[in-house]
């Protein structure tokens, strides 16, 4: 890296929980689960197929390279996604436009568009990063020099011209709506509410917890989300029909918040566990067996340890509730 002046990263032990007027809260919680009850519903297509483990892992390590907060890694994340996802809706857009003008079985566009993101992909990454890094006001944005040299340290040759040019690219794709909700806003604003409503593991003590986990979940999101799939359908070989239902379930950031929270509640104090979910159950309107079976998958894939809730049934999330259907008419 250059030797230019990192920003300050705001230490988690000075995150403060219960300075926010409660109507404050209220409203923000209420405004934060209507934006993820629109994006379950508008979940579909590819949604999800970006977040691979090797493309988290890059990201979270030069966020930490460049001593970012974690907000700014899965707000990366985040904006990558749905700017790759765009990319392929739009080759595979314009690939069947041609073939069904010339009535070949293979578009040499196709094959031209896929060459091109695959060659930018990793400018497309850092310029995701240094996106996400000028949405937040709690430090300097990453510069446009201190990019250059960490993709010239990897190889890639690009100008400030062609480093502005990609910025702006995956500025439009996305129609200028970066400030993306993420699973760490959940987290902490169910933790917040939690701290209001007496839950008696401090929210201080779950933050970190939390925050570790939810790296975790990151970076291990296939198979975490895969034995979600198969406990919701009772079948160890989903369809791809259910695969499709299941992405709903993926993009429902409050559902992941509350697993995420119970599963930092079991680690820290397994006797606090069920009155934790019952908050978050009260809180969220989240069925508790949907949360303690979403917090024994995490739990499996991290610590190798169960929940109390692992021998209820299969959680009747709504999406659940559609994959059974899904599964009866389909096997």
């Amino acid at each position: 890296m250059d030797g230019a002046a990192r920003p300050r990263v705001t230490p988690v032990s000075d995150f403060q929980f219960g300075a926010v007027a409660t109507e404050t809260i209220e409203d923000s919680l209420l405004h934060l689960a209507q934006q993820n009850e629109r994006a379950v519903q508008e979940a579909a297509g590819r949604m999800g197929s970006f977040r691979e483990t090797r493309i988290v892992e890059f990201v979270f390590l030069l966020s930490e390279q460049w001593c970012l907060e974690k907000s700014v890694s899965y707000q990366a994340v985040e904006i990558l996604e749905r700017f790759m996802v765009k990319q392929a809706e739009k080759i595979c857009r314009q690939a069947a436009v041609q073939l069904s003008s010339n009535g070949k079985t293979e578009s040499p566009t196709w094959r031209v568009l896929r060459e091109q993101l695959f060659s930018k992909f990793v400018l497309r990454l850092v310029s995701c990063v240094q996106l996400a890094s000028k949405l937040s006001f709690h430090y300097k944005i990453i510069s446009n020099v201190t990019v250059l040299n960490f993709l010239q340290a990897l190889g890639y040759l690009y100008t400030k011209e062609e480093l502005l040019e990609s910025e702006l690219d995956v500025l439009k794709s996305l129609n200028f709506q970066i400030n993306l909700p993420t699973p760490l806003a959940h987290v902490e604003m169910l933790l917040e509410v939690l701290g209001y409503n007496g839950c008696l593991v401090p929210a201080t003590q779950l933050h970190p917890t939390c925050l570790t986990l939810l790296d975790l979940v990151y970076l291990l999101h296939e198979p975490i989300y895969d034995s979600l799939l198969r406990a919701a359908i009772e079948n160890s070989t989903p369809s791809q029909l259910q695969g499709e239902k299941f992405i709903s379930v993926k993009e429902d950031f409050m559902l992941l918040a509350a697993g995420i929270i119970a599963a930092s509640a079991f680690i820290q104090t397994r006797e606090c566990w069920s009155q934790v979910v019952g908050h978050l159950q009260s809180i969220t309107g989240i069925a508790s067996e949907s949360i303690a079976e979403f917090s024994y998958a995490i739990l499996t894939h991290s610590v190798g340890a169960s929940t109390p809730g692992r021998q209820q049934p299969v959680p009747p999330h709504p999406a659940a509730r559609v994959l059974r259907a899904a599964a009866s008419s389909n096997t």
